[in-house]
């Protein structure tokens, strides 16, 4: 029985020290990607840029709306909506030419 005892307590002081070493290395970890913070982007041509711009509510003489997204978003935005207006004007076109 003493055996058994030794055997448990020398296995506990063999593993304490690695599961201290593994919980150390977790914080280092931890640590260094707080550390490793993304740069702010400050090159407002560039694609990843956040713009910020306020859109009034419809209804509302002083309520906005704020819109954030990056450049290449406004891109895509924009062409979006260019492409559904040119679509709703192309629609108008055919219908007043075929009613003629």
């Amino acid at each position: 029985m003493k055996i058994f005892f030794l055997a448990i307590a020398s296995t506990a002081l063999l593993v304490a020290p690695a599961l201290a070493k593994d919980k150390d290395a977790v914080k280092a970890t931890e640590v260094a990607k707080k550390a490793e913070k993304p740069k702010k982007i400050t090159d407002r041509s560039h694609p990843d840029y956040i713009r910020c711009r306020s859109e009034p509510i419809i209804g509302s003489l002083s309520r906005k709306n704020r819109v954030c997204m990056t450049n290449r978003e406004w891109v895509a935005y924009t062409q979006k909506g260019s492409a559904e207006s040119r679509e709703m004007l192309e629609g108008l076109q055919s219908g007043a030419n075929s009613s003629n």
